[in-house]
């Protein structure tokens, strides 16, 4: 008798509302330790239309900062780049950081934005490694087969571009002028951020 009431209770505690409660808690767990788990999560709401960027209309935007700083950022082999060596190009700034889970869910989406302005001369991508580690943020974009160039502060870096909220990105048009600014994640696969980048450069 004692056997059958311990199989009952087995059976009880084996319940799918038990076994899903204790999965679930498992994945928030994992989801708490891992930014791999919680990017992989967030990419997931991006492909159900979550997390679209706000992407101004026409090409009459209000513009926030013009740029006389000498705010310049240096790349993997060490090259200097000054904002304000780039008047006349399309800018794209991404400040971010290996570790950020939001940063780690948007990169798949602005890899492909990338390639599909890679080559023009008037539109340039700076992705920001905010921590300054150029070594891990090269060896993060090798490891998930990722094209974008990573560059490291080698100034202070405007407030009007980032406050300290990671993942934040810009977009300068032209004259240097703070066009767009999104502060956390986003889908750049969205067409409407193409469209807006090809107005910018007309």
């Amino acid at each position: 008798m004692a056997t059958n009431s311990q199989n009952r209770n087995s059976t009880k505690w084996f319940s799918f509302s038990n076994v899903s409660a204790v999965v679930m808690a498992a994945f928030v767990i994992a989801m708490f330790f891992s930014p791999e788990l919680k990017g992989i999560v967030i990419q997931g709401l991006m492909r159900i239309g979550l997390f679209q960027p706000d992407v101004p209309e026409g090409r009459a935007v209000k513009t926030k900062l013009l740029i006389t700083s000498n705010a310049a950022f240096r790349d993997e082999n060490g090259v200097l780049v000054k904002l304000s060596d780039l008047k006349g190009k399309v800018v794209f700034i991404n400040f971010w950081a290996t570790w950020c889970p939001p940063c780690i869910a948007e990169m798949p989406s602005i890899d492909k934005l990338y390639m599909k302005y890679k080559g023009y001369n008037d539109v340039v991508f700076l992705m920001v490694d905010v921590d300054g580690k150029i070594e891990s943020s090269v060896e993060f974009m090798k490891k998930r087969k990722f094209m974008l160039p990573v560059y490291a502060p080698a100034s202070a870096i405007p407030v009007e571009y980032f406050s300290g909220s990671m993942p934040t990105t810009v977009i300068l048009n032209k004259s240097s002028n703070v066009v767009f600014q999104q502060v956390g994640a986003a889908d750049y696969s969205n067409s409407e951020v193409a469209e807006f980048i090809d107005k910018l450069r007309l």
